[in-house]
């Protein structure tokens, strides 16, 4: 981890943010610290509100009550970046270039000055917002971030409108890293990236003296990178054991601590329910339990009185003890921990007659495949980098594109999810788009993809990895025997991505995934191709 912070760098600091669309409240009294270079990872199930916090804390969104302060030399990734109106790929990374430049053309303005004082303090400053952004070796890194994030063989002049949905992300981020500005939000960074290109990422970060915050389901890239985690999903003990959402240290770590913390929380609610029970049964029946054997004889009335009187006052200090205590625990109740939302679908038809069958497959100017040959019930991992064709095989398997050679497919029902799932009408239900497009054969709920209070939400307003959950329930609903997944990991919550992975492991259909993931790729066990 980076240890070197500027003297002139800020933190970032976010108290009691409220925020929330419509009926819906996404952030109820968060806060947040994020200090220079240490890096903080944002986790949490889909719809948490991850990108909803960054938009917040990079000034997109206004919160509707709580405090920020935030470094004013800024830079935010959204999940689809945004740019100027007929942007090219070489003017965004002049813009990128231009604050750089003016600062270093300021600097020899100046130099020539220095005999003024108030030259001498703007001199001053300006060196040192220059030392930090690294002005001087911005071409070079300029250069470096296009080369190292595949953009190297881009016309300058193309226009950006052109670009595919990661090509922009690529060029966002290779502005971002020649900018080098003093705080950083980027929000799933690496959904486009290949190793090359998410190392270098990695670097970049990590050398970074000032603030970055990510939002990213990418757990290797969590554990390589951040100093910290903090969990957008709640919970009665937290990840700290004592309510808090922070948790200093990698993924891995946070998430044994987090499984940990959930089982604490199970036990304690367990225990405060059957301790709540107890004493309940105990006021009710302890004046009843208690009395004597047998009926007092005239010469021991006298005793047997003063006895009774004693069991009396014995018993009411009990009940009035336990109803204290029954008051205690109703007043401070230990909440029910919620349902996990839990994928546990087959994402595959029980069926095996999915195969694929290639030799000699062109597609004209994106990819040609020599030889593939993928039989019943097999599973088969498509790795890659960056523009080596791997989606494009997907879409020629599916039926998409037009194509040279022999291909053979068999397949009574085909699933295929591309990397953008868009839906031509996002104002309708969930309920709605997925009865549409399959009958509900399955009940959405029961697939343990789309959480419950969801269903009734136009699909418009779900974030993007709800929407990618949606076009994943609508494919398993249909039982494909032959499912394609093209980054099946992007834009999913961790704890999805785990269960998605074993999901996949135990299909009993033909599978063929292409991704990028790290994570997977090191627990694949079955057969593998490289483009």
């Amino acid at each position: 981890m980076s240890t070197h912070v500027h003297s002139s760098l800020q933190s970032l600091v976010a108290r009691d943010l409220v925020h929330g669309y419509g009926d819906r409240r996404v952030l109820d009294g968060l806060g947040l610290v994020a200090r220079p270079g240490r890096p903080l990872g944002l986790v949490g199930e889909n719809g948490a509100g991850k990108s909803t916090l960054l938009r917040l804390l990079a000034g997109a969104e206004v919160p509707e009550s709580g405090s920020l302060a935030v470094p004013a030399d800024l830079a935010h990734l959204d999940q689809e970046p945004s740019f100027r109106a007929g942007a090219t790929v070489g003017g965004a990374l002049r813009d990128a270039l231009a604050p750089l430049h003016e600062a270093v053309a300021r600097l020899e303005q100046l130099a020539h000055r220095l005999h003024e004082p108030r030259a001498q303090a703007e001199y001053v400053a300006v060196l040192e917002w220059a030392q930090l952004h690294d002005a001087w070796d911005a071409e070079h890194r300029a250069q470096a971030a296009a080369a190292r994030l595949g953009l190297g063989d881009l016309a300058h002049g193309r226009p950006v409108a052109s670009l595919s949905g990661g090509q922009r992300m690529r060029l966002a981020l290779a502005g971002m890293i020649t900018r080098r500005p003093a705080c950083v939000l980027l929000d799933e960074p690496t959904n486009h990236l290949d190793d090359e290109a998410v190392a270098f990422l990695e670097d970049f970060l990590v050398g970074l003296p000032g603030v970055v915050v990510v939002a990213s389901h990418d757990r290797t890239f969590l554990d390589n990178v951040c100093a910290a985690v903090v969990d957008l999903d709640p919970g009665y003990l937290g990840v700290d054991g004592d309510g808090g959402n922070r948790y200093s240290g990698g993924y891995s770590d946070y998430l044994a601590v987090k499984r940990a913390s959930r089982r604490r929380w199970e036990e304690a609610f367990v225990a405060h329910r059957e301790e709540l029970d107890a004493l309940r049964r105990s006021t009710a029946t302890t004046a009843r339990s208690v009395g004597h054997e047998r009926a007092p004889r005239d010469n021991d009335k006298f005793v047997h009185h003063k006895q009774g009187q004693n069991v009396a006052r014995a018993v009411s200090r009990r009940v009035k003890d336990a109803a204290r205590r029954i008051e205690a625990l109703e007043r401070d109740p230990v909440p029910k921990p919620p349902r996990a939302l839990a994928f546990r679908a087959e994402v595959t038809s029980a069926s095996r007659g999915g195969r694929v069958d290639a030799r000699g497959l062109v597609v004209p100017g994106r990819v040609t495949v020599p030889r593939l040959e993928v039989g019943e019930g097999e599973r088969l991992l498509i790795t890659g980098a960056n523009g080596s064709g791997k989606s494009t095989l997907l879409r020629a398997i599916a039926g998409d594109l037009d194509v040279e050679g022999h291909l053979r497919v068999w397949a009574h029902r085909l699933g295929h999810l591309p990397q953008e799932v868009i839906f031509a009408r996002p104002g309708r239900t969930v309920n709605a788009v997925y009865a549409d497009a399959t009958g509900a054969p399955v009940p959405l709920v029961e697939l343990g993809l789309v959480h419950p209070r969801d269903l009734g939400r136009k699909v418009g307003e779900l974030s993007v990895g709800q929407q990618r959950r949606l076009g994943l329930a609508i494919i398993i609903a249909r039982a494909p025997d032959l499912l394609l997944l093209d980054e099946p990991t992007n834009h999913i919550s961790l704890a999805l991505a785990d269960e998605l992975e074993e999901a996949l492991q135990r299909s009993s259909g033909t599978v063929i995934v292409a991704s990028h993931d790290r994570w997977l790729r090191k627990r694949w066990s079955g057969p593998r191709m490289s483009l």
